[in-house]
């Protein structure tokens, strides 16, 4: 049987630490704004069959995103959570499998997309992640208080796809909130693999990242 796709891009966050009067996935970055470029990498895959965006509902009524590539839109939540439970309910019985991807993050390359899909052939969930190299501190009041152990500690990364029908049922039992949807599959159980991420798959999160995406 033919497994079916969804992308689905959170693009409902404030994103106030990137600066900026307009929420940082609404900048631009090139040709067109950050999301729009996330979209398109999506849009622009050839096993993606769906493509819905999450937006914040003060958004909705907008001209912030972009009409080409076409998507669903979605009202997103008061979370994370709520939003990815949103774009999740509208992925269902359209999908077998879906692809949950920050809006934030315009530089997905499509052999991350194609390495999360393939680990889904043997596997509930899959991510791409990159090892952490750099040494971690603990701190307090600018002090350093400890060293953290950086064995097998990984950056993790978007898009994080799964079978829907279990991650569907993992939002719906638990309503705690989670920074990412890996959280929530393993508290439900589900197995994920972790696949190579890619050190420019960046997020804009502060000032200086929409320069370095721009490079």
């Amino acid at each position: 049987m033919t497994m079916t796709t969804a992308a689905i891009i959170v693009a409902a966050g404030r994103g106030t630490r990137a600066g900026g009067e307009i929420p940082k996935q609404w900048q631009q970055l090139g040709d067109r704004t950050v999301a729009a470029h996330a979209m398109k990498a999506f849009a622009d895959h050839p096993l993606i069959d769906k493509l819905i965006l999450v937006l914040h509902p003060d958004d909705v009524e907008t001209n912030l995103w972009p009409s080409d590539p076409a998507a669903d839109i979605v009202r997103g939540g008061e979370t994370r959570r709520a939003s990815v439970l949103a774009g999740l309910e509208a992925a269902e019985g359209h999908a077998d499998i879906v692809l949950i991807h920050d809006a934030a993050r315009p530089l997905i390359s499509p052999t991350i997309i194609d390495d999360v899909l393939a680990a889904l052939d043997k596997h509930q969930g899959a991510a791409p992640a990159v090892p952490v190299t750099d040494t971690l501190w603990h701190g307090a009041d600018s002090h350093v208080t400890g060293v953290q152990d950086r064995e097998g500690l990984y950056r993790a990364q978007t898009p994080q796809g799964f079978h829907l029908a279990p991650l569907l049922a993992a939002h719906r039992a638990n309503t705690a909130d989670a920074t990412d949807d890996v959280a929530g599959a393993r508290a439900a159980g589900l197995d994920v693999a972790i696949v190579t991420g890619d050190e420019k798959n960046i997020k804009i999160t502060m000032p200086g990242d929409l320069a370095r995406a721009e490079k």
